[in-house]
């Protein structure tokens, strides 16, 4: 390959994606003194929490923009 590759050729023509930040209408910080009771609200809102979960949204809306699909079969 004698060329040098430049990503940016590969582009033109193409339309520009933009995607706006979402911002949440209210945050607050909720506090857990022991394990047994971030489970016990995990099961409440019916999300998956852990000790490393840093933010959710509610109701559940994936960070990752992937919205969960399903199949329908006629058979």
């Amino acid at each position: 390959m004698d060329k040098e590759f430049n990503p940016a050729s590969e582009w033109k023509g193409m339309p520009e994606f933009m995607q706006e930040k979402q911002e949440p209408y209210a945050k607050i910080i909720v506090r857990f003194d022991t394990e047994e009771s971030l489970q016990e609200f995990s099961n409440l809102i019916g999300q998956k929490l852990n000790r490393k979960t840093k933010s959710i949204w509610h109701p559940f809306k994936s960070h990752w923009g992937k919205v969960p699909k399903k199949v329908y079969s006629d058979e």
